[in-house]
C-alpha cells in the first residue's frame, strides 16, 4: 500500500508532538546526568579549567536565514578576490549570541563583516571567550560544503556539498530532530526525516570513504560515510528492501561528492534483516561530528541537527539519469574538487 500526504502529515505531526514532550524530559537530564547524548551548548567553567583536547558537545541551531547569507557573502568575496570565511562569520555570531541563532539579526552580520574591512578576526573576537570554540564546532560542520571545484573545465567556487535527495525527485523534510522514538528502547531521534518515494535516489553530501554497510535493527539497511578529514560522519538509513545500495557500494570505497549512494525505502525496527517495519518510505539523515576516535561510537557521541543545512543544500542537487537494462540511477555531471 502506498503512503499518503496524510501519512506524512500525521508522521511529522507526531514526531513534532514527542518533541516537545522529549525537550521537557531533556531539560531534567541535562540538569542531572553525567554522560548521554545530552551536552551543554557552551563549555562550563569546569571544562575549562580541566582544559580538555577536543570537544565534547555541539548544539548546531544556526538559522537557514544565517547560513545562506554567510555563504553568500563568502562566494561573492571571492569570486572578487576577497576572502571573507562563511565560517568564522557565523562562529563570530555564535559567540555573540551565546549560540542561540533565535538572537540572530541580518544586521549585525553586516557590522562584522564592515569591520573586518578595518580589523583583523583576531582583533574582533580577542575579547570573545568562545569564538575559538565555535569556529572549530561550525568548522567540524561545515568544513567540505563550501570551495573550489573544476567543472568542464572551468574554475568555479561555492557549494561543493550536496543535498542528500537527487534533483528532481520530490521530497519533504520533517523537522524532528529530538523527537522521541520507542522502538527498541526509549530515545531521541538524533537525524533528519526527509520523506520520499521508495527508490529515490540517495547523494553523497561529501566526498569520504565508506565506513559502514549493511544492516541495522534501527536503522535497517544503511550507509555510513566519513569525511577525509575525519570530522563528519554521515549517516544514511532506512534504504530500499532488496536492493538498497548503489552497484558496487563496498565498505573501504571513496565516494564523490554527488554520487548516488543507494536509494530511499522503509526497511529497518526488526531483528531480522530486509524487513519493512518502518511505516513511511524515507530517509533518515544524520551527522556525527567526531573530534576524537574515543567519540566515534559511545555513550557521548555529538549529533547535530541538520534541517536547516539540508535546506541550504537544496541549492545544490545531483543530476542523474537511470540505466534501463540494470535500473541503476548515475549523476550526470562530474566536477573535481580541489
Amino acid at each position: 500500500m502506498g503512503r499518503t500526504a496524510g501519512d506524512e502529515k500525521l508522521f511529522c505531526h507526531m514526531g513534532k508532538t514527542l518533541k516537545t514532550v522529549l525537550l521537557l524530559f531533556l531539560a531534567v537530564i541535562l540538569l542531572t546526568a553525567s554522560a548521554g547524548y545530552v551536552h551543554r551548548a557552551v563549555p562550563t567553567q569546569a571544562q575549562e579549567e580541566k582544559k580538555s583536547d577536543h570537544i565534547k558537545y555541539v548544539e548546531f541551531n544556526v538559522s537557514y536565514l544565517a547560513l545562506k547569507k554567510a555563504m553568500n557573502l563568502d562566494i561573492e568575496s571571492h569570486k572578487k578576490g576577497g576572502s571573507l570565511n562563511w565560517i568564522q562569520i557565523l562562529a563570530y555570531l555564535g559567540a555573540k549570541y551565546g549560540g542561540d541563532f533565535k538572537r540572530y539579526r541580518s544586521s549585525d552580520m553586516d557590522a562584522f563583516v564592515k569591520k573586518l574591512q578595518t580589523s583583523g578576526i583576531d582583533e574582533i573576537t580577542k575579547d570573545m571567550k568562545y569564538y575559538k570554540y565555535y569556529f572549530e564546532a561550525y568548522t567540524a560542520v561545515l568544513g567540505g560544503l563550501l570551495g573550489k571545484y573544476r567543472e568542464d573545465g572551468e574554475e568555479k567556487y561555492g557549494l561543493i556539498g550536496y543535498s542528500p535527495i537527487a534533483k528532481t525527485f520530490p521530497y519533504t523534510d520533517c523537522d524532528d530532530f529530538g523527537a522521541q522514538r520507542t522502538y527498541g528502547y526509549s530515545r531521541p531521534h538524533l537525524g533528519h526525516d526527509m520523506m520520499a518515494a521508495t527508490g529515490t535516489p540517495i547523494i553523497a553530501v561529501e566526498s569520504g570513504v565508506v565506513e559502514a554497510l549493511g544492516w541495522n535493527q534501527y536503522g535497517g539497511w544503511r550507509i555510513g560515510i566519513r569525511s577525509f578529514d575525519s570530522k563528519r560522519y554521515y549517516y544514511y538509513a532506512h534504504l530500499r528492501q532488496n536492493r538498497p545500495y548503489a552497484a558496487n557500494l563496498a565498505v573501504g570505497q571513496t565516494v564523490k561528492a554527488g554520487d548516488v549512494i543507494g536509494y530511499v525505502g522503509r526497511t529497518g525496527y526488526s531483528t531480522k534483516e530486509n524487513v519493512n517495519n518502518i511505516k513511511v518510505s524515507h530517509l533518515h539523515f544524520g551527522l556525527e561530528l567526531v573530534f576524537d576516535e574515543s567519540q566515534k561510537e559511545s555513550n557521548n557521541e555529538i549529533w547535530v541537527d541538520v534541517y536547516a543545512l539540508t535546506k541550504l543544500l537544496r541549492q545544490h542537487q545531483s543530476e542523474v539519469y537511470r540505466v534501463a537494462e540494470t535500473k541503476e540511477y548515475y549523476r550526470v555531471k562530474n566536477i573535481e574538487i580541489e
